[in-house]
């Protein structure tokens, strides 16, 4: 096809080598993070940069198509994917300066003075909560501070809150880590977040009783209890994450979680109460108090997220706000690039379509949510105005970050890099199903975001499912889950929860308390993967339900 770049899958004449090649850029980022100890943003610069130049030198991708690769990648990074996040960390912001956040906080803590569930109800599910509202690292922080606040010493309290975030991470930040990871795939980020919620329950439910044997070792006393919030949380991240998409997923589960074992506590009273600080064994320790009004108010903006995101999702809402679409083809891209054998049947050109959805946006969504919030809670202007430059202040690096991420997933997408790396994995056969999740596990490592790990590795995982013959939302759900369980030893992750108990230089010891559980957790996941493969194939959901 004349005038068009055909991709070249192995130019070097030994596929093995094509992808050292084009891995090179993987490299470039694993040595900034970890050996020049480069900041996030200048790591994924020096990755885009060394991405481009394989695509030009050796894929000999022509410069125009490059740029556009790039600039493609960066516009979906910043659209819809940080729209999210600036709109999320905005409502947050305003919750904490308007003072409503700390009665949230005090509505968890008054349920039980037993520390087996406060770590439970503020690690787990409280946590859980915020991962989905902002992520990011504020939920380790924000848990770890509280569990030191309530007796629990410094490193116990940084370890559990990293353990706890095991649960929420793949739905974190309103679902962030499926919908970019959909976009970068072209597939529907339901069908991501349903085969993800289908694979992660073994582990989720775990995660509870973890956190009780951490605090307390036994917890006898305490089963109905944990099993409660296990059972309530697990069952509810699958529903959501099946009938809502990504979302709603971690916001509901941990709000259903938090009821139903507040509601057990109730029922089943806790004969002796456990508590690591001088307050043990005691009874009736004497709670703060909060009227029902304050409660209602401090949970008023989340409870306008949910709404509107689930008015967001409607089929009927998407139709009639698609008047407010802009969509273009890019420049340089759109039916330049063309596929061949093995990726495709034959050559075939690559659409390359931006599409801006003003309105139909989840960012949109929770702008919304923002603004009911200032009207209901009558917030006034100077905290309305403060909050919106903290957002805009603590998010514009990582914003630029996600956007260079996004941008490398594209150059390695469109120049064939990700396609080479996918062939040479495929010729491990049925092994790489182990494999699969260890990438995601190891890319979160890395970049200490599962939105990141999934962005760099998802279309590998794609091409290389593809070329193994398995459906390829079986590994794009494997790298989200095997990202989830690296989350707990991620460099940036632990130096966040050190920072917050005053830990600060003492970030070995964290990675000593969480690296075991980081281990089984992630052995459990590359064992579910080659189970859904080769035993329980119909876990997978069917396409054709998904089609709108």
């Amino acid at each position: 096809m004349q005038g068009y770049f055909l991709q070249n899958y192995d130019p070097a004449g030994n596929i093995w080598l094509s992808a050292l090649v084009a891995a090179l850029p993987i490299f470039v980022f694993l040595l900034s993070l970890v050996a020049l100890k480069l900041k996030g943003y200048v790591a994924a610069f020096l990755t885009v940069a060394a991405s481009a130049g394989v695509a030009v030198l050796f894929y000999k991708m022509p410069v125009s198509a490059a740029f556009a690769s790039f600039a493609y990648g960066f516009l979906y990074g910043l659209w819809p994917i940080a729209w999210i996040i600036l709109c999320a960390i905005f409502l947050y912001k305003l919750s904490v300066n308007s003072g409503y956040f700390e009665a949230l906080k005090t509505s968890i803590t008054i349920i039980s003075p037993d520390h087996r569930i406060q770590v439970i109800l503020i690690a787990f599910c409280f946590g859980s909560f915020l991962e989905g509202a902002i992520g990011f690292g504020a939920p380790v922080a924000i848990s770890a501070a509280l569990l030191m606040g309530l007796g629990l010493k410094p490193l116990s309290a940084a370890g559990l809150s990293m353990v706890a975030n095991t649960a929420g991470a793949a739905f974190g930040a309103v679902g962030i880590p499926i919908t970019a990871l959909a976009g970068t795939v072209n597939l529907d980020p339901t069908i991501i977040s349903t085969m993800t919620a289908r694979m992660l329950p073994p582990i989720t439910f775990l995660v509870p009783f973890f956190l009780a044997f951490l605090v307390g070792g036994k917890f006898k006393d305490v089963l109905p209890h944990v099993t409660v919030a296990a059972a309530s949380y697990t069952i509810t991240q699958y529903a959501t994450a099946k009938f809502l998409g990504p979302e709603l997923v971690n916001i509901t589960s941990a709000i259903v979680s938090i009821i139903l074992l507040s509601a057990s506590v109730r029922i089943w009273k806790i004969k002796n109460i456990f508590r690591l600080d001088a307050a043990q064994g005691e009874q009736n320790l004497e709670p703060p108090r909060l009227s029902v009004g304050q409660i209602l108010k401090a949970w008023l903006p989340f409870g306008f997220v949910i709404a509107a995101i689930v008015v967001w999702n409607l089929d009927a809402f998407k139709s009639a706000m698609s008047f407010a679409d802009i969509k273009f083809e890019v420049p340089n891209l759109h039916n330049v690039v063309v596929q061949s054998a093995p990726i495709s049947e034959g050559e075939q050109a690559i659409a390359a379509v931006y599409s801006w959805g003003v309105i139909k946006a989840t960012g949109t969504a929770i702008l919304l949510a923002v603004v009911l919030t200032i009207l209901a809670l009558r917030i006034k202007f100077s905290v309305v105005l403060d909050s919106a430059k903290q957002a805009g202040k603590e998010m514009s690096l990582p914003i630029v970050t996600i956007g260079l991420i996004v941008a490398y997933a594209y150059i390695a997408k469109y120049s064939g890099q990700a396609a080479t790396m996918g062939l040479a994995l495929s010729s491990t056969g049925n092994a790489f199903g182990f494999f699969s999740p260890i990438i995601g596990w190891l890319g979160v490592f890395l970049t200490g975001s599962v939105t990141s790990a999934n962005l760099l590795f998802g279309t590998l995982q794609q091409v290389t499912a593809n070329q193994l013959g398995v459906h390829e939302v079986i590994f794009l759900a494997a790298n989200t889950v095997g990202g989830v369980v690296g989350k707990i030893i991620s460099p940036q992750s632990i130096a966040v929860a050190c920072a917050a108990v005053g830990m600060a230089g003492r970030e070995s010891e964290v990675l000593k308390f969480t690296l075991k559980y980081s281990l089984i957790f992630i052995v459990l996941a590359s064992a579910i993967t080659w189970l859904v493969i080769h035993v329980f194939p119909q876990l997978v959901p069917v396409v054709t339900d998904f089609i709108k």
